[in-house]
């Protein structure tokens, strides 16, 4: 019966996103300021959540300025990550690996769209990702990184990559650090059995990046974020 539910679930998320990933898609031809795009892309996330049971609890909203720039930082545990931070934050971009782009209509509206694609095997290219964020970021908006550069297969913390504390070098904007919690037990990595169960976004007090000048500086900022987060970080929730 969980089996069938699953597929029944899964079924309803790719046809839903086809036909948003269009409208994303089509929108970009008629507006630049990304209204329409970013409803689709918050609409389906909020509709996968529903669809499959589950809820996502936030703490930490007063620490963030409704319309303020920030570098968020996350861990990465479920496919679910995504759709519970667009259903939070539903104008922050992306910053997602180009293997992403591949996916059909979801994967296209993600390269052409407002998000931020990082070529990671290309160093040259990775930097102009880097530098394509901080221009979005200096025009005013926000970006999120899951900076562990991949899921988690064991539902430990993965070392952390410097991409996003390069950034924050570059912009000079607040990075606020976001522990996901709960979230690998309803779909972890290789998985395709839904488990219905809360997810946890935890939004810790922004931490000042002026100071940040070089590598020194980089590395110490991503060892104060990941150190934040493996604080907050556990694997259920209640």
């Amino acid at each position: 019966m969980r089996v069938l539910l699953t597929i029944g679930r899964i079924i309803i998320m790719v046809i839903t996103n086809i036909g948003l990933s269009i409208i994303a898609l089509f929108s970009l031809l008629v507006e630049k300021d990304g209204r329409t795009y970013f409803w689709a892309g918050s609409t389906w996330s909020k509709l996968c959540l529903k669809v499959c049971g589950i809820e996502v609890r936030v703490r930490g909203t007063e620490n963030i300025r409704q319309h303020g720039a920030y570098i968020f930082v996350t861990n990465h545990a479920s496919m679910f990550d995504i759709p519970a931070v667009m259903s939070v934050l539903p104008r922050v971009r992306i910053m997602f690996k180009k293997e992403l782009s591949y996916v059909p209509f979801w994967g296209w509206a993600l390269r052409w769209g407002h998000h931020i694609m990082v070529d990671r095997s290309k160093g040259s290219q990775a930097m102009r990702s880097i530098d394509r964020a901080a221009e979005a970021i200096k025009s005013g908006g926000s970006v999120i990184l899951f900076a562990e550069g991949t899921r988690t297969r064991d539902g430990k913390l993965l070392p952390f990559k410097r991409g996003a504390f390069t950034l924050a070098a570059k912009s000079g904007v607040p990075i606020v650090p976001i522990t996901i919690n709960g979230s690998f037990k309803i779909l972890p990595k290789a998985s395709l059995d839904i488990r219905p169960s809360p997810i946890e976004l935890l939004m810790d007090k922004p931490i000042d990046t002026s100071h940040v000048a070089n590598r020194e500086d980089e590395i110490g900022l991503m060892n104060r974020v990941r150190a934040i987060i493996e604080r907050n970080y556990k694997e259920d929730i209640v």
